[in-house]
C-alpha cells in the first residue's frame, strides 16, 4: 500500500453564513458545499460563494453531468442546479446514517459513516446494488479517472484512501495533518481534491498523487 502526507494546497473559507461544511462536488467550474439548510456554488479562483439554493443538505453531494444530488437526512434529493428544483427523491442506504456522495458510472456511491460501508445504488429507486466494507468511519465519497477515494474521519484524524472498489482493499493512503478533519471529499478530475472540514467551516484544496 502507497502511503503519504497530505500536501494542502490551499484553503477556503469560512464562508459567511456557513459554519460547518458537510458534502462537497463539482460541477467543472465552481465547487459546491453542504452547509444544513443551502447548497454553495464556490469560484476556486476567488474562494468565494457565488450562489446558494435553500435545501436541505446535511451531508454527501454530488453531480452527475447535469443534475445535483444531495443527501438530506435519511433521503437523497436530485436537484436542479440552475433553478434549484427538487426533481426526486429516493431513499438513502444508511436511514440518516449516511455520509459522503459520488457518481460514477450511472449510479451513485453513498458512504455509510459509523457503518463502515460504502454502497452503491441505483439512483432511480435507491435499490442497493453493491456494498463495500471499510475498517474506519467513512466520510466522504469520490471517482476520479477509474478510483474510488473516501474520507475517514475517527477522533481527530483523518485521511484518504484509494480502495478496490470489488473488494474495499486499502491501495494507498495520504494522512492529513492531526486535527485537520475531512467531513466532504470530491476531485477536481484532475490534480487534486476539495476535503470539507467539518465544523472548522472550511474546505482544502490536497494534492491528488499523480
Amino acid at each position: 500500500m502507497k502511503h503519504s502526507k497530505a500536501e494542502i494546497l490551499r484553503e477556503y473559507g469560512p464562508f459567511p453564513g456557513a459554519d460547518h461544511v458537510a458534502g462537497v462536488t463539482y460541477d467543472g467550474q465552481h465547487f459546491w458545499f453542504a452547509s444544513g439548510d443551502k447548497l454553495n456554488a464556490v469560484d476556486p479562483v476567488a474562494g468565494e460563494v457565488v450562489r446558494s439554493i435553500e435545501v436541505a443538505a446535511h451531508a454527501g453531494t454530488a453531480f452527475d453531468g447535469r443534475h445535483l444530488f444531495q443527501i438530506a437526512e435519511d433521503r437523497i434529493q436530485k436537484i436542479d442546479p440552475t433553478t434549484g428544483e427538487v426533481l426526486s427523491t429516493i431513499p438513502a442506504p444508511g436511514n440518516g446514517g449516511d455520509s459522503g456522495l459520488a457518481w460514477a458510472e450511472g449510479t451513485l456511491w453513498v458512504g455509510q459513516h459509523r457503518g463502515r460501508k460504502i454502497h452503491q445504488i441505483d439512483p432511480e429507486t435507491g435499490t442497493i446494488l453493491r456494498t463495500i466494507e471499510s475498517n474506519r468511519f467513512v466520510t466522504g465519497v469520490s471517482w476520479v479517472d477509474g478510483e474510488l477515494w473516501h474520507a475517514t474521519w475517527e477522533g481527530d484524524d483523518s485521511d484518504l484512501r484509494r480502495v478496490n472498489p470489488e473488494t474495499g482493499e486499502v491501495l494507498e493512503r495520504i494522512d492529513m495533518p492531526a486535527g485537520v478533519n475531512v467531513s466532504g471529499l470530491e476531485s477536481d478530475g484532475r490534480d487534486q481534491f476539495f476535503c470539507g472540514g467539518g465544523g472548522s467551516g472550511k474546505i482544502r484544496a490536497v494534492r491528488r498523487p499523480g
